[in-house]
């Protein structure tokens, strides 16, 4: 028997048919390389195999990097979608109390967090009773109430949007939702001279849904929108 076998002729005609397939396919080429290394024997070192090896693993690498920018692309345009999907349902109500009631129902559905509630300050001890008609989306507080529930924020000083995990829940801005929501986003708003300030918080029963290290460009825009609407209805 022959040691150098030859392969079978209609294996052979396919390979010669179709060479740039045996180029193309990694495991085949990988195959044949290390046929190759085996052929020269122990007591020879193939640079060029060497610097081809790890020119392979730089590319892996490369394609790795690659798959992870486009994933990210795509999750940020679908995030992009999402706010302005939200944005314009917002600006739909002609009537206040529906801007609201739209705000913790459709727009908390588009933006899939599981609640929204707009706190605003506010020197009136009374409770009015049309805020109880809007199921817990708008809450009332003293004045001071949102720098210090937007300060208290572990590591870092307050700021415009604040994303964290909820350790210590509040009834007024969670709701009956107080032992489910794992996480949360705060976003100050600014509504114009002479009046208190005010905040949305957007809770989520998944702690990592408003991780601190996540980008927060999306949700000012939101915010921003949002608090120009609000100052056209309180004039």
């Amino acid at each position: 028997m022959s040691s150098n076998p030859k392969l079978e002729d209609n294996l052979r005609a396919a390979i010669l048919a179709e060479p740039d397939a045996v180029l193309d396919d990694k495991d085949l080429m990988q195959a044949l390389v290390a046929a190759n290394e085996r052929a020269r024997g122990d007591n020879i070192i193939d640079l060029r195999g060497i610097a081809m090896q790890r020119l392979e693993a730089r590319l892996d690498r490369l394609e790795d990097t690659h798959r992870s920018v486009i994933a990210a692309a795509y999750e940020n345009l679908a995030g992009t979608n999402q706010v302005h999907r939200a944005i314009l349902r917002l600006l739909e109500p002609t009537e206040f109390e529906d801007f609201l009631r739209v705000l913790g129902t459709e727009v908390a559905e588009i933006l899939r967090v599981d609640r929204i509630t707009l706190v605003l300050e506010t020197t009136m001890v009374q409770q009015d009773p049309s805020i109880d008609r809007l199921d817990g989306v708008l809450a009332v507080a003293e004045p001071g109430f949102v720098h210090s529930y937007m300060e208290n924020a572990p590591n870092h000083p307050a700021r415009e949007v604040v994303l964290r995990e909820i350790r210590q829940p509040n009834r007024r801005v969670h709701g009956d939702q107080l032992d489910q929501l794992q996480s949360e986003a705060c976003m100050q708003l600014d509504l114009g001279k002479g009046r208190l300030p005010g905040m949305i918080v957007m809770g989520a029963r998944d702690p990592r849904h408003f991780s601190p290290q996540l980008g927060t460009d999306l949700l000012a825009f939101f915010a921003g929108v949002f608090e120009r609407s609000m100052r056209h209805w309180l004039s």
